[in-house]
């Protein structure tokens, strides 16, 4: 069995206060001649049927990239996984797939092999996962999971939670290796938006 990737929709999560970076929205940052969140958009959209974006302030431009824009259901800044929320609150087919809006290197392959891993495993979650050892590191915010998921996340954060490695621990989560680390690296001050540009 495979997913159909018209059963995938994803979600850009730009929801955050850009406080590492001096408050600046992180996503309509330039890169490389294009808005961060512009890289991530033509890497993520043609591996999924649906694509849309949380964002909690200038909504306006992230509108301007002709995709759905959603700020957090339950007010906003409440990190990764009120972003995830409302992501599963507007998703219309079985499974999301999330990205940050500050990787513009993410694989091409994210969402197959994310995919596999989940259907293999007979998981409620897949997650990116690079290295091995000391040096293993999980990319939480790289996942795909079940949309039926919702209540069961609603709930987790009614009560007060917040961290996303707490929420993961309650669910079958299959963690998917790949090689590349550079392609999970995210941008998150102005030091290393200069750096990778250059690189």
């Amino acid at each position: 069995m495979s997913i159909d990737i018209e059963q995938i929709s994803g979600v850009i999560l730009a929801g955050g206060r850009g406080s590492r970076m001096g408050g600046v929205e992180k996503g309509l940052q330039q890169f490389r001649g294009a808005p961060m969140v512009l890289h991530v958009i033509m890497r993520l959209s043609p591996q999924v049927g649906l694509l849309m974006i949380n964002a909690n302030r200038n909504l306006a431009p992230y509108e301007s990239f002709g995709f759905p824009v959603w700020p957090d259901q339950m007010g906003g800044f409440e990190g990764p996984l009120a972003g995830l929320q409302t992501g599963l609150a507007h998703c219309e087919t079985e499974y999301l797939v999330t990205a940050p809006c500050d990787s513009p290197f993410l694989p091409e392959d994210l969402v197959q092999r994310l995919a596999d891993g989940l259907v293999s495993e007979q998981a409620d979650l897949a997650v990116a996962v690079t290295g091995e050892g000391e040096s293993r590191q999980p990319h939480p915010v790289f996942c795909l999971l079940k949309s039926s998921l919702l209540p069961y996340l609603t709930l987790f954060l009614q009560e007060g939670g917040r961290k996303i490695d707490a929420w993961y621990c309650s669910l079958k989560v299959a963690e998917v290796r790949f090689e590349d680390e550079d392609a999970f690296r995210n941008i998150n001050t102005i030091e290393e938006l200069r750096r990778y540009e250059a690189s």
